[in-house]
């Protein structure tokens, strides 16, 4: 063995990867990795880095959606800053489908199973790479939970950063801010002849205007919200906009990344795992902030997942036992007037979160990748009544009581369970008439009544 790997000291947290670079201490085990370390080399790595522990950061990067269009340019900040902190990052890339660009034909059948394509691909190269801890970038509606599905199942020492929201567009002759929602409400307004051609050109053209997932309570931000929830991701940073107006990322969402990996790091200092924080507990916080704000249906088959990836026994009748407890408080799109970025500019998700442990509707003790629990995270958060602004609610005057927002419902049609997202509507009576069958999503653009 040459001198200088003699002399080599293992960093405390490079306790997974000595499996594939070697130990010094271990003669016949360093000679052995000879080969892994040789290829390693030929990648750019020197002598040092194989005393430093190997972090995967799972980057699922496309050029083709806004959501993650964005993820090179954070992958490197994290890389740089992991780096500067004595580690040695690798990166994972993984397929990413947006719903929004694939819905309507044969595209949408690779959105949801996209998501356990993520969570495998995670595990492959945290796996095969022996990676000491993971930090893993979500953006679009299957990689936010994808990319933490694997940690929870491999109990992995790691956390999640958000790449962040959208910013609302704009158009001129539209005073609504615009996103996902309108120009997908426009579609059908020009089908049925309330707008032309030029004023659907208009919306198209303005609807997404930069970097950042789908503005509203939609899928990707109720997932991110419900990550926050956790205790997987760092307080504030569910909510935050990706880019600014002119489409470079923001400040805070740099600062982000440099705070996400000093965590990442503590949280190897400690080796707290991915298990400790998603308990049973931590799952029903967020199943309640879910509900709070107004979340999408497809938060609860992506929380179902979790929690089997975490070997949580979290069933479809826990739904509705929280969630019938749970007023609706965020004033947010699809059915609110706010985004996410509003959201933000009044203190974010702990505000939500706030306001929910005040009224005892959190378990506080639950423990989050600050090493602090909820309620320590909480303690400097502002409460609602000291703010002045009406896109959260109080739970005294709440956007609609409990029991209003997504309801688990059996019937002759869906005798094991099916979703119904009511969001502060009132059914007054069981819905009797006729109904038309589609065969096919493409029906529906021909569909007339």
């Amino acid at each position: 063995m040459a001198a200088s790997m003699k002399q080599m000291v293992l960093s405390q947290h490079k306790v997974r990867s000595r499996d594939i670079t070697g130990d010094p201490a271990d003669h016949a085990q360093w000679v052995k990795r000879s080969a892994a370390r040789a290829h390693m080399r030929g990648a750019g790595f020197k002598d040092e880095d194989f005393a430093k522990p190997l972090i995967a950061v799972v980057v699922p990067y496309s050029n083709i959606l806004p959501c993650n269009n964005h993820f090179r340019e954070l992958g490197e900040l994290v890389m740089d800053e992991i780096e500067k902190r004595g580690g040695r990052g690798f990166l994972c890339g993984t397929p990413v489908v947006s719903d929004g660009e694939t819905m309507g034909f044969r595209g949408m059948k690779y959105s949801l199973i996209s998501r356990d394509w993520v969570a495998d691909c995670v595990e492959i190269m945290c796996e095969a790479y022996a990676a000491d801890g993971v930090l893993s970038l979500g953006g679009c509606d299957k990689t936010v939970p994808g990319v933490v599905m694997p940690m929870a199942r491999l109990d992995s020492i790691g956390l999640s950063l958000y790449g962040g929201t959208i910013l609302p567009g704009a158009t001129a002759g539209i005073s609504q801010k615009l996103d996902a929602q309108v120009i997908m409400e426009a579609i059908g307004s020009y089908g049925v002849g309330l707008i032309d051609i030029e004023e659907l050109h208009r919306i198209e053209c303005s609807a997404i205007p930069g970097s950042g997932s789908c503005g509203g309570m939609f899928t990707a931000n109720t997932m991110a919200s419900v990550i926050e929830a956790l205790g997987m991701a760092l307080p504030g940073t569910s909510s935050r906009a990706a880019v600014t107006p002119s489409n470079s990322l923001t400040e805070q969402k740099k600062s982000d990344c440099r705070l996400t990996v000093q965590h990442l790091f503590s949280l190897m200092e400690s080796q707290t795992s991915t298990r400790d924080i998603m308990t049973k507990k931590a799952f029903e916080n967020a199943v309640t902030v879910m509900y709070a704000l107004g979340g999408s249906t497809n938060g609860v088959i992506h929380l179902l997942a979790l929690a089997q990836e975490t070997e949580i026994n979290l069933t479809i009748e826990d739904f509705n036992r929280i969630g019938d407890q749970v007023p609706l408080i965020g004033n947010l799109r699809p059915h609110g007037k706010y985004h996410m970025a509003d959201l933000a500019e009044i203190g974010g998700l702990p505000v939500v979160m706030k306001e929910l442990l005040r009224a005892g509707l959190l378990h506080g003790e639950c423990c989050t990748v600050t090493g602090q629990t909820v309620e320590q995270n909480l303690q400097s958060t502002p409460l609602l009544s000291e703010l002045q602004q009406d896109v959260v609610l109080s739970l005294d005057a709440p956007l609609s009581a409990a029991g209003n927002h997504i309801t688990i419902i059996r019937g002759s049609l869906a005798p094991d369970s099916a979703l119904l997202k009511l969001s502060g509507k009132q059914l007054q009576k069981p819905f009797q008439g006729k109904v038309r069958a589609l065969l096919c999503v493409g029906h529906v653009t021909h569909c007339r009544p």
